[in-house]
C-alpha cells in the first residue's frame, strides 16, 4: 500500500509542478524594445484607435476632462465585476512605468510587479500590437493630464481571485494569430490591424466559449451582453449590409444608413474613431467586408 501512496504523490507533485510551471508570467524580452523611441503625434492615433479613453476615462467625463484617465469604469462579467485602472501619468497611474512595463501590459498581459493581468484589459487583442506603436503610445500617455483618484479593486470571488491561474487561460485563449489570414489590398491589411490589434472590436462582437476566451470560429457573429442586458449585435457580412461608405461615415458620426445613432459604450467607441483619419476609417470598413 506504502509503494502505491508514494507513487500518487510523487504523480501529484509532478502535475503540481508542470501546472506551476506552464501558469507562470511570461513577459516580453528585456531587450524588445531596444532602439525605438516615441513620437507622441503618431501615440495619439493609437491612443484613439484602441479605444482606451472608452474604459479608462471617469464615468460620465466629456471634452477636456475626457482625457484624463482616472479609470473607474465598471466591467460586468459573469466572473464578476472588473473596475478599470487610472492610468494617468501620476503616481496614482502609471508615472513609474517603463515602456516595456507597458508593452508586458498590452501584449503580455503582465504587470510590472511580475503578475498576471485580467483580460478586461483586452490584452488577448493587443497581443497583436506593434512594439513602435506601443511606445509612441506611452510618449503620448506621459503628456497627459494626471489624475490622483486611486484605482479601485476588482469585484470577484473565489476562485477568479488567484490570478495564477490565467496563465493556462492564456495558454488556451490568446495567440498572435490572425483570424483573416490572407488579405487582398493595402486597405484590408491596415483594416485588419485597426480591428483585430487596436481596435479589438472582437472583444464585445464575437461569442465567448465557457472559460470567457473567444469563439473565433464565430467571429463578429454578435454575443450576449456581458452585464446580461440585451446582446451586442453581428457585424459579419452576412448581418451587416452597409456599404463601406455607410461604416465609414458611422464610424465617424454614429449615424447608421437607418437614421438611427450609436448609443451606450458603441457611443464612446466612436468617439474614438471619429479621430482616425479617413483613410483609416475606410480601411476598416474594407476589412469588415472582406471577412468570410
Amino acid at each position: 500500500m506504502r509503494p502505491v501512496l508514494r507513487l500518487f504523490g510523487l504523480i501529484c507533485l509532478v502535475v503540481a509542478a508542470a501546472l506551476w510551471f506552464l501558469s507562470r508570467p511570461i513577459s516580453l524580452p528585456i531587450d524588445a524594445m531596444a532602439g525605438l523611441t516615441g513620437n507622441a503625434e503618431k501615440g495619439e492615433a493609437v491612443f484613439w484607435a484602441g479605444g482606451c479613453a472608452s474604459c479608462h476615462a471617469a464615468p460620465g467625463s466629456t471634452g477636456d476632462a475626457y482625457l484624463i484617465l482616472s479609470g473607474g469604469y465598471r466591467i460586468e462579467s459573469p466572473f464578476g465585476t472588473f473596475l478599470s485602472p487610472n492610468i494617468s501619468p501620476g503616481p496614482k497611474g502609471i508615472a513609474g512605468w517603463t515602456t516595456q512595463d507597458l508593452a508586458n501590459a498590452l501584449i503580455a498581459g503582465v504587470s510590472p510587479k511580475g503578475q498576471h493581468l485580467y483580460p478586461s484589459l483586452p490584452y488577448t487583442t493587443y497581443v497583436r500590437m506593434k512594439l513602435q506603436d506601443v511606445v509612441d503610445l506611452k510618449a503620448f500617455l506621459d503628456g497627459l493630464p494626471a489624475s490622483d483618484t486611486d484605482s479601485l479593486p476588482h469585484e470577484l470571488a473565489f476562485p477568479f481571485t488567484i490570478r495564477r491561474g490565467l496563465g493556462l487561460w492564456k495558454r488556451l485563449n490568446m495567440s498572435s494569430d490572425w483570424h483573416l489570414d490572407t488579405v487582398e489590398t493595402p486597405e484590408v491589411d491596415r483594416g485588419r490591424y485597426l480591428v483585430e490589434a487596436l481596435g479589438h472590436c472582437a472583444e464585445c462582437h464575437t461569442p465567448r466559449n465557457i472559460v470567457g476566451g473567444l469563439d473565433r470560429t464565430r467571429w463578429m457573429q454578435g454575443a450576449p451582453n456581458p452585464s446580461g442586458k440585451g446582446s451586442i449585435p453581428s457585424i459579419s457580412p452576412d448581418k451587416l449590409t452597409w456599404s463601406t461608405g455607410d461604416i465609414a461615415y458611422y464610424l465617424e458620426t454614429g449615424f447608421t444608413p437607418e437614421y438611427d445613432s450609436a448609443g451606450g459604450q458603441m457611443a464612446k467607441v466612436i468617439a474614438g474613431m471619429e479621430h482616425l483619419s479617413p483613410e483609416d476609417r475606410m480601411a476598416i470598413a474594407h476589412y469588415l467586408t472582406a471577412l468570410p
